[in-house]
């Protein structure tokens, strides 16, 4: 797996951000850009599908909202998202089309391709769901490093210094988070991976593998 290759991270025909990532070189460059481009973006809407609710905040009229959860621009909830009991909403979001944002869930600066599911107790913060990509219960993206300095990528021996000082995490396609585990800043998980329950993951896991501990990383079979 390639980091420099983005569509070999995410479908990028699964989701309404498609253009955003285009000419980029790593997919986590998009994490600074992705306030101005819902902005862009949600000015150009249909509003026969989308309905402008708040400030810079779009929703389709199909998409299932919670009354009590709470949304901030900038924000778009795609065709039939799903926003349930007191999920939080911070801004600078894109939930995509069927993704489900759960009970007690938080979310700021980040994008959820095309249903991608976040259903319990999670924090998604400066990162990427790809499509279909699932986070168990209490497993969070951690965006900030205990430093407070820039967050590095590490990629076959290499160094990678984002120049962003929050960065969670960028979950590929199908990828399976497991319950209460944590992706510490920078951490890059390929397509169709699963990571077990209660680990901390650090680094680029790649496709189709499964991540059982630090020292157990096996490739799938299936």
């Amino acid at each position: 797996m390639s980091i420099k290759n983005i569509n070999e991270i995410l479908s990028l025909e699964h989701t309404i951000a498609k253009d955003l990532f285009l000419k980029k070189f790593f997919c986590w460059e998009v994490i600074s850009e992705i306030s101005q481009f819902i902005i862009n973006l949600g000015e150009t809407l249909s509003r026969e599908e989308f309905e402008k609710i708040g400030e810079n905040i779009w929703v389709a009229k199909s998409a299932k909202i919670s009354k009590t959860s709470s949304l901030n621009g900038p924000l778009i909830i795609d065709d039939k998202a799903e926003i349930r009991h007191c999920a939080y909403i911070r801004g600078k979001v894109i939930i995509g089309k069927n993704a489900v944002v759960g009970n007690s869930t938080e979310i700021k600066n980040a994008i959820l391709f095309d249903g991608a599911q976040v259903p319990h107790y999670n924090y998604v913060g400066d990162s990427v769901l790809g499509y279909k990509a699932h986070m168990g219960a209490g497993s969070i993206t951690s965006n900030v490093k205990s430093d407070r300095g820039t967050v590095s990528v590490m990629y076959k021996g290499e160094k990678i210094n984002t120049g962003l000082k929050k960065f969670g995490a960028i979950v590929g396609d199908f990828a399976e988070i497991g319950c209460n585990a944590v992706l510490n800043p920078g951490t890059i998980i390929g397509k169709n991976s699963t990571i077990y329950p209660l680990n901390s993951v650090r680094g680029v896991i790649k496709s189709n593998s499964i991540y059982k501990s630090s020292s157990i990383i096996i490739e799938k079979s299936y």
